[in-house]
């Protein structure tokens, strides 16, 4: 008895290291289109408008207007957003302009991507992650760090802006900031649209495949779901199953 009462209180003692070092299960890396579910709203085209900052005379002297559209790209399993730019006027001088750009999901670092391209070409690359609502996103170059904050205030809805500040410092310049709602919708517009059957957005395009339509938010999806439709329309069904258990 005193024997088993003494290898009971020896495997007490080790438990809980053994458990300790035990590593701790992991949940599955998301895909590139999980990954960037949060920017769905973004899908769409963009009415914006952009200020600088300063006084309201200079506000008012440079402020300019821009369209932003943004759509789902697909290459086999990987997913990303494509966004195209078009100023209706020229930005500030000395401001940084863009063309066009994509926003990536960093898997290693679970945070995200976002390259812009300006008109000489050059490709600035920001990372940052998204904290409920706001997608913080730097860059370091001569001795700055500048950054883009992007506010997904509502569905019709989102703000960015342009500061930056230096590495050793925390005091923060802004310099720019733009508000865009969407193009064709009133702000306050009610949720009425169909699920798209690709990246689970807004569906704003029907497409049909064997006689039965769905909708897709952009042309991206519309082109994905044309190459691989029983895919999507499994997924979707199986998903439409898992809610209704």
């Amino acid at each position: 008895m005193r024997r088993h009462s003494c290898s009971f209180l020896v495997l007490a003692a080790v438990l809980p290291f053994v458990s300790a070092g035990a590593p701790a299960p992991q949940s599955p890396p998301k895909s590139p289109r999980d990954a960037l579910q949060p920017f769905n709203d973004l899908i769409g085209t963009w009415r914006c408008t952009g200020t600088p900052s300063g006084s309201a005379e200079e506000r008012q002297r440079g402020f300019w207007t821009e369209t932003l559209a943004i759509e789902w790209q697909f290459k086999g399993k990987d997913a990303w957003l494509k966004l195209d730019f078009a100023k209706d006027k020229e930005s500030p001088k000395g401001e940084p302009r863009f063309v066009k750009g994509e926003l990536r999901h960093r898997p290693a670092t679970d945070d995200f991507a976002l390259t812009l391209v300006t008109p000489k070409k050059e490709a600035l690359v920001y990372t940052g992650k998204l904290d409920e609502r706001h997608l913080l996103l730097e860059r370091q170059a001569g001795g700055e760090v500048h950054r883009l904050k992007f506010s997904l205030w509502h569905a019709n809805r989102f703000t960015y802006s342009y500061s930056t500040r230096p590495a050793s410092k925390s005091r923060i310049t802004p310099h720019w900031s733009v508000g865009a709602t969407k193009e064709g919708e009133a702000f306050a517009a009610g949720d009425g649209n169909p699920e798209c059957i690709v990246s689970g957005g807004k569906g704003t395009m029907a497409v049909t495949y064997q006689g039965k339509t769905y909708y897709v938010c952009c042309s991206g999806c519309r082109s994905e779901f044309n190459e691989h439709p029983q895919k999507y329309i499994d997924e979707y069904n199986a998903k439409k199953a898992k809610k209704a258990k």
